[in-house]
């Protein structure tokens, strides 16, 4: 039985009685609690830490989201921790659904009901039920079938004659003919990886929609095999005219399989367990958005890599790379972006603002834009940062702002004023400036 437990980010998880779960702390059984110390200081090599282990009883959730599955049944829902827990789970589930299908190029398929903004479920389920639609209507389409070589030994000749195993056959077995012969299967590596999700969201989901139509579908696949490797099906997984419409299905059967998350669970236990850094998220977010309202003729580059810090021994070394690059008709811009909450009315405490960000960002002003523009840091509009913090100039020719980005709207806020060449900024501004996210 599963067993559902709904925090945020940075949350705390014990094994101690508590009056009540909240999005910050929340009770889960000592198997999970051990099994997640375990996946932990598996990742911990690699430089990725889900958690920090506070003592015996808490663990502390560091900055990613999604869903982990323990094998005792334990799930642990993360939600993005956006505007100091103000927002209902509905909003915060929507907003998260809404942040991975952009940052993902995710071809989200909406059906009556199960709408992006009436589907209040957990994301697991939303993934189920966003692959079961996708399939359904690719086998109302039609399931692609293949031929299929097979060698046999039969008393009668039909296809092609094996001459050369039927030469080899022993004395007491040449009345049977060795053959070769095509059939025509629905035994293809598109159809077993499908039968494999199919049957994984069976057992997995506590949907009791998504479980009929999985049942549904999953006898109209009988005839196929699941996959006994994924990843060598996937590599065989072909996207040619005849198998256009496999290409919707493709990216929500690799999210249920596990396959093409940020970051994967290891082990011998794989539950429906999607994990997304939250930094990396909103990086991916607000670029997908900000491609939709560029001009026409500017280009947007993610994680360039023109410039490095300083050369050495005849090389460069300490390569820098903004978020976000944009370019037109000349101009530069370099943009950064942030996940964490400002507080426009704390001037005292630098509103908040890293110092090694500034520092990071004057480096890439002076590589990318020769010390002349303006830049930019994005962070999350919240209650407390509803418009840009005044101008920080690091020179009389290189100016950087700290810009609000809101989530609801999917816009950023007054960036007409860095000279941004977007479309509603048409019109408000002729200054020519720069920006940076990361």
């Amino acid at each position: 039985m599963t067993t559902s437990v709904t925090v945020r980010e940075y949350a705390r998880l014990t094994t101690a009685p508590l009056a009540a779960n909240s999005l910050d702390r929340a009770q889960v059984s000592v198997t999970a609690f051990e099994w997640l110390c375990r996946l932990n200081a598996e990742l911990s090599p690699s430089g990725t830490a889900l958690l920090q282990v506070e003592d015996r009883r808490w663990l502390r959730l560091d900055n990613y989201v999604g869903v982990i599955e323990t094998p005792c049944g334990t799930r642990v829902e993360i939600l993005p921790k956006h505007d100091d827990g103000a927002s209902g789970l509905g909003k915060s589930r929507e907003l998260l659904r809404r942040m991975i299908a952009a940052a993902m190029d995710l071809p989200v398929r909406e059906v009556g009901e199960t709408s992006l903004q009436r589907f209040d479920a957990p994301l697991t389920e939303w993934v189920i039920a966003q692959f079961l639609a996708a399939l359904d209507h690719l086998v109302k389409r039609g399931v692609r079938s293949d031929y299929l070589r097979i060698e046999a030994e039969e008393r009668h000749l039909r296809g092609q004659l094996d001459a050369v195993r039927q030469m080899r056959q022993p004395l007491g077995r040449q009345h049977l003919v060795q053959i070769r012969h095509d059939v025509f299967s629905p035994d293809r590596a598109e159809n077993r990886l499908l039968k494999l999700a199919v049957e994984r969201i069976c057992q997995q989901t506590q949907s009791s929609a998504s479980w009929r139509l999985a049942q549904e579908l999953r006898a109209l696949f009988q005839d196929v095999p699941k996959s006994a490797n994924a990843g060598e099906d996937f590599t065989r997984w072909r996207t040619d005219r005849l198998m256009a419409h496999y290409q919707s299905v493709r990216p929500w059967c690799e999210l249920v399989l596990s396959r093409q998350m940020p970051l994967s669970v290891v082990g011998k236990w794989h539950g429906i367990s999607l994990l997304f850094p939250m930094e990396k998220l909103f990086e991916r977010y607000v670029a997908e958005r900000l491609r939709l309202e560029l001009v026409a003729g500017a280009r947007l580059t993610t994680q360039a890599s023109r410039q490095s810090l300083c050369e050495h021994d005849g090389a460069t070394m300490f390569q820098l790379r903004p978020d976000l690059l944009i370019e037109h008709e000349g101009i530069r811009w370099v943009l950064d972006t942030k996940w964490k909450l400002l507080d426009a009315g704390n001037k005292g405490s630098a509103y908040g603002l890293s110092q090694a960000d500034f520092y990071q960002l004057y480096a890439y002003g002076q590589k990318y834009l020769a010390g002349k523009g303006e830049m930019a840091l994005i962070y999350p509009r919240r209650q407390a940062f509803q418009r840009p913090l005044p101008v920080f100039r690091f020179s009389e020719a290189l100016s950087l702002w700290v810009l609000p980005f809101d989530l609801e709207s999917t816009r950023l806020i007054d960036g007409q004023c860095t000279g941004l060449p977007l479309k509603q900024a048409i019109g408000h501004s002729s200054r020519q400036p720069v920006f940076a996210s990361g």
